[in-house]
């Protein structure tokens, strides 16, 4: 049985070969985390395109208001990453199923098992509850 949380095979290839990132919850505020990560993620090489309601450029990439305006606009993500309460994850997890993602990151502390399984369910891969940078650093990244 797949893992909610992630395999580590599934990070490992997310990290290595996703390279268009979807970050929803990314404004242009750098005292929030997904500003940071962003930037890392932009370090490593990924584009990100931000996902946020006044759809602002950010690290220089040009933001939406949701997932569908952005892949009509860029096309499908590899990975949508997810830095919203886990009460609000659920709906963001339903969009990028219904966008064609390969796959749906819930960051650290972003928990909702149902939205999980229904990822799963629809053949994308599912991680949850912790951070690319986290797992960058454990591989010494």
């Amino acid at each position: 049985m797949t893992s909610l949380y992630g395999e580590a095979a599934d990070i490992t290839r997310i990290l290595d070969d996703a390279g268009l990132w979807f970050v929803v919850g990314l404004g242009n505020n750098p005292d929030r985390v997904a500003f940071e990560v962003s930037a890392a993620l932009q370090a490593r090489g990924k584009r990100i395109i931000p996902i946020y309601p006044r759809a602002e450029m950010v690290h220089g990439e040009q933001g939406y208001a949701t997932i569908a305006e952005a892949v009509a606009a860029v096309g499908v993500p590899d990975v949508v990453d997810v830095f919203v309460r886990s009460d609000r994850a659920g709906e963001f997890a339903d969009q990028a199923i219904a966008a064609g993602a390969g796959a749906v990151w819930f960051q650290l502390g972003v928990v909702d098992e149902s939205a999980a399984q229904r990822v799963v369910d629809s053949g994308a891969t599912m991680i949850m509850d912790t951070c690319p940078l986290i797992e960058w650093r454990r591989r010494g990244q």
